[in-house]
């Protein structure tokens, strides 16, 4: 969804999220082996974060609030859907421009400047990204399984489907819910599910091709 504005994918094709093995900076292994070089890799992304806009995608879906009651369910980290306009998101996987206690985890911070070591909560504690590594639980999947429930559109952008729990949730809508898939390199198919519909295409022009399949251009 943000590669159009310039932000990598969590995970390429090589398995690298930005030249970095990402068990080395998105697991709690990584974190204890080398805080370091994890702190220094989120304040490089926080930086980059400040660099870069939401792209037509992006405001193409908080455009969709005129007519529907949105709700983003994401795995992005970034802040660009919020700054595009839309005002239900939610951050299954943490989000950069917040931080948290290592030790308390309902300690968290907006964060929008370099995290180093010795910054501390209010408990005295070394405060971490505010990101789900690997290996750790997913606090805000039942939400999402909620709002995925009740969905009577169904909308997936830009995702390998490889990435659970998340890719998961696809198998909580109800039977009749049409589903739409924008991806260039969709990896699944439109007989997987039933009421799949596959746009072969990046999220911009996707988001055109989708608000052009319901009617609404």
């Amino acid at each position: 969804m943000s590669a159009e504005s310039g932000i990598n994918t969590f995970r390429d094709a090589d398995g690298l999220w930005e030249g970095h093995d990402v068990m080395d900076v998105a697991s709690p292994q990584g974190w204890h082996r080398d805080q370091e070089l994890v702190l220094d890799f989120y304040n490089q992304r926080r930086r980059q974060l400040k660099e870069v806009t939401p792209n037509d995608a992006h405001r193409l879906l908080a455009d969709l609030q005129n007519s529907f009651q949105v709700n983003i369910v994401t795995q992005n980290v970034d802040d660009l859907h919020e700054r595009a306009g839309s005002n239900e998101v939610l951050h299954l996987h943490g989000e950069l421009l917040k931080v948290r206690s290592t030790v308390n985890e309902q300690l968290v911070y907006d964060w929008t400047d370099d995290l180093n070591k010795g910054d501390l909560c209010e408990s005295g504690n070394q405060l971490r990204p505010h990101i789900v590594w690997f290996g750790e639980a997913v606090p805000m999947l039942e939400s999402a399984i909620e709002i995925t429930a009740l969905a009577d559109i169904l909308l997936i952008i830009g995702t390998s489907m490889q990435v659970y729990p998340a890719a998961s949730l696809i198998n909580y809508i109800q039977a009749d819910v049409p589903v739409y898939f924008i991806d260039p390199r969709p990896a699944i198919k439109a007989n997987d599910y039933s009421n799949l519909t596959i746009i072969e295409d990046k999220a911009v022009t996707g988001m055109q091709k989708f608000i052009e399949a319901i009617g609404l251009d």
